[in-house]
């Protein structure tokens, strides 16, 4: 401090508009976002979703057009969850070529070629009757290595419509391995994997169930990690790595912004975090209360989980996030 005032002043870098943006330290872009969307079998026009204001249950015209928005907004990628009519013990639509997500994959290729990253969840709770992620043994416990030939085979369902990419979102250990296994036999080395390693079992998830038509009993804690757990998530997102995972998520985002840093510091392969249903209805919420500001808030969102080290966000507020951008 001098007579005239504080010789340090960081405030000298705030002065403007353009000098905030020039010395900014995290920058949120289109091709960082990825759009999660619902196609839903025999729907005729979109549905729209309760718990998510703005976010609906596509048929697949409307899926079509919006895989062709999020091409022309720049964004990194589409990622698909089908919602069938019929489910059953084992989740055999998963693996239909003529089942609702294989083939939405198929019209979205076909839609925007490239131009667009095409990725699918590969997963089996939308497609069981009893809504688990996985096979059941006869103590109703999930089956892991059962479930890994099933996985096995939807990856290739997947590949053999199209897509780019494959989400395995099921936490079932060893996924990763058989995943990358299967897709290289049959010739697919092409198609590249983003592992769900971190994916904890968490509350904010209860908008998707509603957006999927969950049909779960019980819980999935036996599967899903421990939310008190931080080293554990950095140990999966290795695992997965060493499996041959082309990039790591961490999911939920928020309340989980600590694992995303940990996992950044400790992979040498992009992260990507999921933004979850329950972050978004939040959101929401309070804006439509007049809580909150919603546009700037949905910015703040986004570049908090950017500012953690995730260089993806799998976001349902990808494609109004771009719009805002590009002002």
């Amino acid at each position: 401090m001098t007579e005239l005032g504080p010789v340090i002043r960081p405030r000298r870098l705030r002065t403007t508009p353009a000098l905030r943006r020039m010395v900014a330290e995290t920058s949120l872009e289109a091709r960082q976002l990825i759009l999660p969307v619902f196609v839903r079998e025999g729907l005729t026009e979109p549905q729209p979703i309760g718990s998510m204001p703005g976010v609906v249950q596509h048929s697949r015209d409307s899926l079509r057009a919006a895989a062709a928005e999020a091409a022309s907004l720049g964004l990194g990628g589409i990622m698909l969850f089908g919602v069938p009519s019929a489910k059953d013990a084992v989740g055999s639509g998963a693996c239909d070529p003529h089942g609702i997500l294989n083939v939405a994959i198929a019209d979205v290729v076909a839609e925007v070629g490239d131009a667009l990253t095409v990725m699918s969840d590969l997963c089996l709770d939308e497609f069981t009757d009893h809504g688990h992620c996985g096979v059941l043994s006869p103590d109703g416990r999930v089956d892991n290595d059962r479930t890994l030939e099933v996985y096995a085979e939807m990856a290739l369902a997947q590949a053999a419509a199209g897509v780019h990419m494959v989400g395995p979102s099921g936490m079932m250990d060893g996924q990763v391995r058989v995943i990358r296994s299967a897709l290289d036999a049959a010739g697919y080395t092409d198609v590249s994997i983003l592992a769900y390693s971190a994916k904890y079992a968490s509350a904010f998830f209860g908008p998707f169930r509603e957006a999927v038509d969950s049909s779960l009993q019980g819980d999935r804690r036996t599967y899903q990690q421990d939310s008190a757990n931080a080293l554990e998530g950095v140990r999966e997102a290795l695992l997965d790595v060493e499996e041959g995972a082309d990039l790591v998520m961490v999911k939920p985002a928020l309340a989980y912004l600590d694992v995303i840093r940990r996992v950044r510091d400790a992979v040498p392969v992009p992260v990507a975090a999921y933004n979850v249903s329950g972050e978004y209805a939040m959101v929401e919420a309070a804006a439509a209360n007049g809580w909150i500001d919603r546009e700037p808030a949905i910015l703040e969102t986004l570049l908090a989980i950017r500012r953690a080290g995730s260089d993806v966000i799998l976001t349902y507020w990808a494609a109004e996030a771009a719009r805002l951008l590009a002002r």
